[in-house]
C-alpha cells in the first residue's frame, strides 16, 4: 500500500510517498533526516500491520513544503538523505 502524506495548494504538490509494502521499518530515514520529518511506528493505515513502518510525523504532515524545503531539488541536493538512506526504497518525494 502506498501512504501519501503532504497536500496540494495553489503553488504545487507536497507529498512524501511510503510504500508500506516495501518498508521494513529499519529507521534509517528518521536518522537521515535532520528536521525530524520522518517517524517510526505503527502503519496507520493498516492497523493489523504488527511490524512499524516508515511515516511523516504528525507535525510535519501539513508543512512538508517548508519542512523538506532544505532537502529539495532545487536547494542543491539531487535527492533528499531520507531517499537515499531508504534501502528498499519504500520512499518518494512529489517534487
Amino acid at each position: 500500500m502506498i501512504a501519501n502524506y503532504g497536500y496540494k495548494d495553489g503553488s504545487g504538490e507536497f507529498f512524501i510517498s511510503i510504500d508500506t509494502d516495501c518498508c521494513d521499518g529499519c529507521g534509517k530515514c528518521v536518522e537521515a533526516c535532520t528536521w525530524g520529518v520522518m517517524a517510526v511506528g505503527e502503519d496507520q493505515n493498516d492497523p493489523l500491520r504488527e511490524e512499524p513502518v516508515a511515516r511523516v510525523s504528525e507535525e510535519h504532515r501539513k508543512k512538508i513544503k517548508y519542512s523538506c524545503a532544505q532537502c529539495k531539488p532545487a536547494s542543491g541536493a539531487t535527492t533528499p538523505p531520507c531517499i537515499l538512506s531508504c534501502e528498499p526504497q519504500a520512499i518518494n518525494h512529489s517534487w
